[in-house]
């Protein structure tokens, strides 16, 4: 493995790091990063990318974290999706919660503004009385935050954040229903955070039972296995091993497909450069070695829709300075079946 592992794109527009991005059919939806209010598209069979909006410009943005939001029309033919975000700054502060609803700007529709007039853009979230909503509170941190989407309905928002919280906020109404503590002394912040899917990809949870999900959970030397009990507002830890190898390291990205999870090791502070799957099923870890050429870290990667390519954007190199790449590698090069659950790590040693 090398070079010819990994291909190169059409250069981002903007230098971008600590994106977030969301999957939208054959788009990528690059939702601004640290310091960059700026959102894009990026069309995986035109390589092409074409503008959306910014964030407001009271918004500062830092390690904040996007979702897609889960109901009964958000099938695969929908051509609206919706998307939430939230973050803070240090110590809680200049906390944001905002949603957009999304259709295609590669679209007619999208062109047609007396039409969409409210689409396309980051608006306050706001309850079935139209009030303001802000996720989190007074004092939690959610720099570096994560989240799934999960439950019954796909209606529980499962968020992880510093130090070593784990909360859980009902979307229906609108408050928090469960706060629990991560059974760990690892500081939780631009960390792996994961639903355990079954055969397909995407940040919707698998669901055990009718009541419990299943998540998991890595940062520096912290793996956990989470369940949690919808009927019971109750979780579960287990502990899971961690390759002694990525135990230093952290800031994560990742991209998930069914039962695989893939570290991608790009230390600055080391010369070698190694790739690590862990195998949930197997309980079991492999390292391919000598496959990454340019140090990369504060990068994030993505599946693209057929599952046959994750995405590699933005990030910062070896000099900490953001870049606007953005790569492409094959699934099938880290699992030939590609019936596997991937999650693609750029880590950056931490101290």
């Amino acid at each position: 493995m090398g070079n010819q592992t990994f291909q190169t794109l059409k250069r981002l527009p903007i230098p971008i790091s600590r994106s977030q991005c969301v999957l939208h059919k054959h788009e990528l939806l690059i939702c601004g990063g640290y310091e960059q209010r700026a959102c894009y598209s990026y069309h995986t069979v035109k390589n092409e990318y074409k503008f959306i909006c910014r964030y407001p410009s009271d918004i500062k943005l830092n390690g904040h974290c996007v979702v897609k939001l889960v109901n009964k029309n958000n099938n695969k033919d929908n051509n609206e999706i919706t998307l939430l975000s939230f973050g803070s700054s240090s110590f809680g502060e200049n906390k944001h919660t905002l949603v957009m609803k999304y259709v295609s700007v590669w679209s007619n529709i999208s062109n047609k503004s007396n039409i969409l007039k409210n689409y396309n853009q980051w608006i306050p979230f706001t309850d079935n009385q139209n009030h303001p909503i802000i996720i989190g509170r007074d004092g939690d941190s959610y720099i570096g935050v994560r989240a799934v989407i999960g439950g019954s309905n796909n209606h529980l928002l499962f968020i992880t954040y510093w130090k070593n919280d784990i909360s859980v906020f009902d979307l229906n109404t609108f408050q928090f229903i469960k706060h629990n503590t991560l059974p760990t002394n690892t500081s939780i912040f631009y960390h792996c955070f994961v639903s355990n899917l079954e055969n397909r990809q995407g940040q919707e949870m698998m669901k055990t039972n009718k009541q419990n999900c299943q998540m998991l959970l890595f940062c520096g030397e912290t793996g956990l296995s989470i369940e949690y009990d919808e009927d019971n507002n109750t979780f579960q830890f287990h502990q899971l091993p961690v390759c002694d190898d990525i135990a230093p390291f952290k800031y994560y990205a990742y991209v998930c497909i069914n039962d695989i999870i893939i570290f991608l090791v790009d230390a600055i502070t080391r010369m070698f450069k190694l790739v690590h799957k862990y195998s949930i099923r197997e309980n079991k870890w492999v390292t391919f070695r000598n496959t990454l050429t340019n140090p990369l870290f504060n990068c994030v990667a993505i599946l693209s829709e057929e599952h046959d390519y994750i995405h590699i954007i933005g990030g910062k190199d070896d000099k900490e300075a953001t870049v606007s790449a953005h790569m492409k590698t094959k699934v099938c090069v880290w699992d030939p079946s590609q019936l596997v659950m991937i999650c693609l790590f750029t880590l950056m040693k931490h101290k």
